[in-house]
């Protein structure tokens, strides 16, 4: 049996699917044998559940043939054929009948497992304008007198009122509405959301007009979002009459506003689309979005009056079963290039406008900032100078620092030299080493006789001295020090505590991780965003090694100290990050979603560089790195980060700010996490 690790329903996934199938008109024994392939193809492919249009076993367009006798008695035999065929079917099905109920005509989705009828859902909301007269035949939901219905020789509970537990998924509680209940102004099924269904189906024949395709995903996509759940929607396709319609089978697969899958419309053949609805997530969103939980209480009689009808559903776990979703290696960084130019000028332009503010209200008009020609501080320097120009002040009122010293390569010292002249702010240079040495003296370090000791001592020393500097150099010049540190440093705890690159008066960068920094630099450099000049210097340190450049090179000139060789890839790191802080997820899952990610050589570096490799990582090497980020960010680090200076918050990733989305206990432990890293396998 294969490791569970490798099984998607082991950390919270559910995969799931939406059947298109082709249909006759008052045809039901062609209809579900249509059903019914489509059926098997979606248990064949792990789906725990598949649903199908309104009216399917009949087709929607049967108007006043929905009267007569023969066609509703085919229709039950159609069912029988489908309950049982189900119970050679790993799945869960939702189709869509006509039934008659205490002498009344009924739409409904009748949910069918394992040989049996689990329960009938009737429609609600009978749309009786334009093109659709369903109340001529049909009653609607609420009308029923009954809640249960005898079907196929069985008591069946019947009603709007039904939720579907599977009782060996606990995440996985779904409701189903039909087609018009998601088009009224409260939906169904947004009172079963706050009931605890994650997953909300919608069985829909939903005939085509101009701009109706738009549409339908607003809606699907925003009842989703609103409600922090899966959205599941069908319509029908080929074979429904065109006397005056015309049909194009749109299927949808919505989690929380974002799409996952669509059909292809207007095809010929039965079709399916699938996938994997991460119900941990949903979930998590829910217990952080407080208000929903107040919304469950505002409106606690809706929620009462739901019935809960479990279910053993069909999870295949017996074998490695992957993601079918796609999980994008930079997750704070669209991979569409209009999206992410999108996405790179909204976080510029919060960063720029933050430090407009400060400035405005601290009424001042410079800034201190530390150049060392590297990634951070070049993006910070972008930030100072689109500042300057929104204020009106000449870019001279930044006042720009590079302080050589015992590490400092003459690449990045070039670079931060050529970066001020683009620039145009008042450029400077400070050779640090003088008073650096002075304070190894002052220690009685060893470096101060002469001995090649590199401790964290020397580096720090560095490092405090420099931001020493530009704390009395904005004392004198009535300025303010703008830091440079990231996001990911600060997960990672990669900065100098106190007096040091921790510090500053305030920070543009805190919110903003590595990965994302770097395509924000592309960005500005191919938007010509300062200077038309200045793209080859920006793409020279794009280009450059990280380091923080406090221990001496080599004689070969060779760089020795390696940032990502100590602490990992930032572009694995940042996943890591991601996954942590904006949900909560356990570190097995986190590898899993990292392993999906990353395990195949394919395009994706950050930002598309001709001189590294493209990137694959082994489980093993996943694993290795995401047990340095959760020590790191659990143990090691927090101290650092429950004294950082004030920033602006600039995505839903989160931030690590103790006065925003992250308060943590300075003194904590990594154990339980590390333990529950401890059962990844290794390959």
């Amino acid at each position: 049996m294969t490791h569970p690790f490798f099984n998607l329903y082991t950390h919270g996934f559910a995969r799931v699917a939406v059947g298109v199938p082709r249909c006759r008109v008052a045809d039901p024994a062609f209809n579900a044998a249509q059903t019914l392939a489509l059926a098997r193809d979606a248990a064949a492919r792990g789906a725990a559940l598949v649903a199908f249009p309104e009216l399917g076993l009949s087709a929607y367009t049967c108007d006043d043939l929905f009267h007569q006798a023969a066609l509703l008695d085919a229709c039950e035999a159609a069912l029988r054929t489908i309950v049982d065929a189900s119970r050679e079917i790993a799945t869960t099905l939702l189709v869509g009948m006509p039934l008659r109920v205490q002498h009344a005509l009924y739409n409904c989705a009748v949910v069918v497992s394992s040989g049996r009828v689990i329960g009938v859902v009737p429609k609600s909301y009978l749309p009786n304008y334009s093109e659709f007269y369903e109340a001529r035949q049909f009653s609607a939901g609420e009308n029923a007198p009954v809640d249960a219905i005898d079907l196929l020789g069985e008591r069946v509970p019947f009603g709007s009122d039904l939720l579907f537990q599977a009782s060996n998924l606990p995440l996985l509680r779904f409701h189903a509405e039909i087609c018009e209940d998601v088009w009224v102004p409260v939906p169904p099924s947004s009172f079963a959301a706050l009931a605890g269904a994650t997953v909300l189906v919608n069985l829909s024949a939903s005939n085509v007009v101009i701009g109706k395709s738009g549409y339908r995903h607003q809606l699907v996509g925003q009842q989703s979002a609103r409600c922090l759940a899966a959205y599941l929607y069908t319509s029908a396709g080929r074979g429904e009459s065109t006397t005056d319609l015309a049909w194009d089978g749109q299927a949808l697969i919505y989690e929380n506003g974002e799409m996952l899958a669509e059909s292809e419309r207007f095809r010929d053949d039965s079709h399916l689309i699938v996938a994997d609805v991460d119900l941990e997530r949903l979930s998590r969103e829910r217990m952080h979005t407080t208000t929903f939980a107040q919304s469950v209480r505002r409106h606690a009689h809706e929620v009462a009056r739901f019935r809960v009808l479990a279910f053993d559903a069909h999870l295949v776990r017996e074998r490695a079963l992957p993601l079918e979703r796609h999980v994008e290696r930079f997750p704070y960084v669209p991979a569409d290039p209009r999206r992410r130019d999108e996405r790179c000028n909204e976080v510029y332009q919060i960063q720029v406008h933050g430090l407009v503010q400060r400035l405005a209200s601290s009424k001042l008009s410079k800034v201190v900032i530390g150049i060392s020609g590297g990634l951070d501080s070049t993006h910070a320097l972008l930030v100072c100078a689109k500042a300057m120009d929104r204020l009106n002040l000449p870019r001279t009122n930044i006042l720009a620092y590079t302080m050589p010293g015992f590490a400092t390569s003459e690449r990045t010292l070039q670079q931060a030299r050529e970066l001020m002249r683009v620039v145009g702010c008042s450029a400077h240079e400070i050779d640090i080493r003088p008073a650096c040495e002075q304070m190894l003296r002052d220690l009685g370090h060893p470096y101060a006789e002469g001995q090649a000791q590199y401790d964290v001592t020397f580096e720090n020393v560095q490092a405090g001295e420099r931001t020493n500097h530009l704390f009395r150099l904005a004392n004198f010049n009535h300025a303010i020090v703008i830091g440079t540190g990231d996001l990911s440093e600060l997960a990672l705890g990669w900065c100098t505590y106190g007096v040091g690159d921790h510090m500053s008066h305030y920070n543009v960068n805190a919110s903003v991780p590595k990965t994302l920094i770097a395509h924000l630099v592309r960005w500005v450099a191919e938007t010509r965003q300062i200077s038309e000049s200045g793209a080859e210097v920006l793409e020279n340190v794009l280009s450059t090694e990280i380091s923080p450049e406090l221990i001496p090179s080599s004689e070969s000139g060779k760089i020795e100290q390696k940032t990502e060789a100590v602490i990992g890839p930032y572009e694995l790191q940042d996943f890591n990050l991601y996954y942590t802080l904006r949900f909560g997820f356990a570190p097995s899952k986190v590898a899993f979603l990292a392993h999906t990610a990353w395990h195949d050589r394919e395009k994706g570096r950050w930002p598309e560089r001709a001189d590294v490799a493209r990137n694959a990582y082994t489980l093993a090497a996943i694993k290795h790195n995401l047990g340095i980020f959760l020590d790191r960010f659990f143990r090691q680090s927090q101290f650092k980060r429950s004294c950082i200076p004030n920033a602006p918050k600039v995505g839903t990733g989160g931030s690590l700010s103790p006065r925003g989305d992250w308060r943590a206990p300075s003194d904590g432990e990594s154990v339980v996490w590390l333990e529950q890293l401890a059962s990844v396998p290794d390959q």
